[in-house]
């Protein structure tokens, strides 16, 4: 259910496309550092976006270098990392597990199974490390999984559910913040659910999986009301992006919230369209 969070790198200056590359691969060696090669494996541009967010918020120590990796064989990348990119590396880890396990209930994929058993030690180590935060994720994660189940037809419903789950993910301390962040991840968790929803819908109906759009999809203005949704997600998490005192990184913050979540929607409206056509 990730992927969304993504910048729309046309539309982005080159001084801030490799800052967001260096963030980007902090994560990932991070991921490998704490977990070795199942944890990096599971790197998401989602997370970075966290650690970025978080970064222009808190604005910790960070380390500047370089490394090499097998994606660069050649070049040295650039690499920053600070302690909001260790709470990041497990956060991914943990959400990498059980997004595994769902996969594997869901479609059966024995690859899935297989990635959840080699990340079952990583997420028992990340689940310590934030012991209260990740029990409230679980409860939540089998919440949702019971509505799925039972055939909720409630969309918010099943969207807020999933927003309480990236309010935790964006609650990073108990301070000042903590409510503006959580209120920011809440809408922004609806957003992902829902775009997720709003891709897989005929995938989901063709193996009878569970998706709150199987029975609008095939509807007039189906496309329509979605965005329409959408853009009230993100209108509440941007307000509240805004009400927060960020400089550093401002603009790749925006440039990801205001036009890189978007993009995914219009590659799939896109191919929807062009689907149709054919017909």
């Amino acid at each position: 259910m990730f992927g969304y969070v993504v910048m729309n790198k046309p539309e982005i200056k080159f001084k801030d496309f490799d800052l967001y590359r260096a963030f980007y691969c902090g994560l990932c060696r991070e991921l490998r550092e704490r977990y070795g090669i199942p944890g990096q494996i599971t790197l998401t541009y989602d997370m970075t976006f966290v650690i970025l967010l978080l970064s222009g918020l808190y604005e910790p120590p960070t380390y500047r270098g370089t490394t090499r990796c097998i994606m660069h064989p050649v070049r040295k990348q650039a690499v920053r990392k600070n302690e909001i990119t260790e709470y990041a590396a497990d956060m991914n880890v943990f959400l990498a597990y059980y997004k595994c396990l769902d996969d594997w209930q869901d479609d059966r994929k024995v690859i899935r199974l297989a990635m959840a058993k080699l990340l079952e030690r990583d997420d028992r180590k990340a689940e310590t490390a934030f012991r209260n935060k990740t029990a409230r994720v679980v409860k939540l994660l089998k919440e949702l999984s019971a509505m799925e189940k039972a055939g909720e037809k409630d969309l918010d419903k099943m969207a807020g559910c999933f927003g309480r789950i990236m309010e935790e993910i964006f609650a990073y301390k108990e301070d000042a913040w903590e409510a503006g962040l959580r209120r920011m991840g809440f809408y922004l968790g609806k957003f992902i659910y829902i775009m997720d929803a709003y891709e897989d819908v005929e995938k989901d109906v063709e193996k009878g999986n569970y998706n709150p759009f199987s029975e609008d999809y095939i509807m007039e203005g189906f496309q329509e009301r979605v965005q329409n949704i959408l853009i009230m997600m993100m209108s509440e998490a941007c307000r509240e992006f805004e009400k927060l005192p960020i400089i550093k990184y401002a603009d790749i913050l925006r440039n990801i919230l205001y036009s890189g979540v978007w993009c995914r929607f219009e590659a799939v409206s896109k191919k929807r369209k062009e689907e149709r056509e054919k017909k």
